[in-house]
C-alpha cells in the first residue's frame, strides 16, 4: 500500500509516519493509531494492554513491531513503536471500538474480493484496469501497463526458480535489466522524470514506448533464463543484463529513426496549479 492510500485510512488526523528506504515500505505511529480510534486519553498504556494481550494469543506478527525514534507533541525525538501497514491492519483487528469498524468492513471486503480474485483472476485485471481509468489513464497505456504486470509476475516467478528469494536480489537483477535497456537505472530514471516521491512507481509513469522496452528486455530476460536455468545469482545477474541488452540494442534503433530519446520526462503528476506551492 503506498502513501496516499494508507494516509487515506486515518484522513484528517494526526498519525505520525515514517518511510524505510531499506525496506520500501511505510511505518505509522500506533499509539497516535489508537488514540484516532479509541479516543483514550493515554494510548501508550491502551498498546501495553493490547500488546500483551496479542502476545499471549501467539499474534506475533502485530507484537513484533520495530522501534523509531519520532517526535513527539512536547517536540523531542522519541522511540516509538511502530506498524506497517500489514501490522496495522491486523491490529486494528483487534480494537472493540466503533471507530474501528469501517476498517474492519473495509478489510473484510477486501478479503472477499481478493478470495474471488484467487479463484478468477481476470477480476483482479479489471479491478487494476478500473484503479488506472480512475487516475486519469489512456486506454492504449492501460493496455500495455497491464499486459507489462503479467511479464514482470512471469520473470519474477523465474528468478524465485532459480533461487532468487530477497527484496534486495530482485531490485539489483531489475536495476540491471532497466540499465541495460535504458542506459540509466530506475532511480536515475526517476530523477529524469521529476518523481521525488519513494512512493512513486516509474512504471505508473512511463509513456508507450518506455513501456514496451521494458516489456521486451524482462522477456528476453525470462526466456534465455528458462533456456539456461542460471543456478547462482552471478549467472542470474549476467542473464539480466543481456535481456535488457537486447531491448538496449532496439531502443537506440529506434532512436536513430525517431531522432530523439526513449527516455523521457513524461510523467503522470498531477498538473500543478499556477500560484500553487
Amino acid at each position: 500500500m503506498v502513501k496516499e492510500t494508507a494516509i487515506k485510512l486515518f484522513e484528517h488526523q494526526q498519525i505520525r509516519a515514517e518511510w524505510d528506504d531499506a525496506m520500501q515500505r511505510w511505518y505509522f505511529a500506533i499509539v497516535d493509531v489508537i488514540a484516532v480510534l479509541t479516543g483514550s486519553q493515554n494510548p501508550q498504556v491502551y498498546w501495553r494492554v493490547l500488546k500483551k494481550r496479542l502476545l499471549a494469543e501467539g499474534n506475533e506478527t502485530v507484537t513484533n513491531c520495530n522501534a523509531f525514534k519520532m517526535t513527539a507533541p512536547d517536540g523531542k525525538k522519541r522511540l516509538t513503536d511502530v506498524a506497517d501497514t500489514e501490522q496495522l491492519l491486523r491490529m486494528i483487528q483487534s480494537i472493540p471500538s466503533p471507530k474501528a469498524e469501517p476498517f474492519k468492513q473495509w478489510l473484510a471486503q477486501v478479503g472477499y474480493e481478493r478470495i474471488r480474485e484467487i479463484e478468477n483472476p481476470e477480476l483482479a485485471q479489471e479491478r487494476m484496469k478500473q484503479l488506472y481509468e480512475q487516475k486519469g489513464y489512456p486506454k492504449e497505456w492501460i493496455d500495455k501497463r497491464l499486459r507489462g504486470i503479467a511479464i514482470r509476475q512471469n520473470l519474477t516467478d523465474e528468478w524465485q526458480e532459480r533461487g532468487i528469494s530477497t527484496e534486495r536480489d530482485f531490485s539489483i537483477l531489475t536495476a540491471e535489466i532497466a540499465k541495460a535497456t535504458f542506459g540509466v537505472t530506475p532511480s536515475e530514471h526517476k530523477d529524469f522524470k521529476g518523481l521525488t516521491r519513494n512512493s512513486d512507481n516509474l512504471r505508473d509513469h512511463m509513456t508507450d514506448l518506455e513501456l514496451i522496452f521494458t516489456m521486451l528486455g524482462e522477456r528476453v530476460t525470462t526466456e534465455i533464463s528458462q533456456a539456461e536455468k542460471p543456478d547462482t545469482f552471478t549467472k542470474n545477474r549476467s542473464v539480466a543484463r543481456r535481456g535488457g541488452g537486447v531491448a538496449g540494442t532496439a531502443r537506440k534503433e529506434t532512436e536513430k529513426e525517431l531522432g530523439r530519446s526513449i527516455v523521457s520526462k513524461e510523467n503522470f503528476l498531477p498538473k500543478r496549479v499556477k500560484g500553487e506551492s
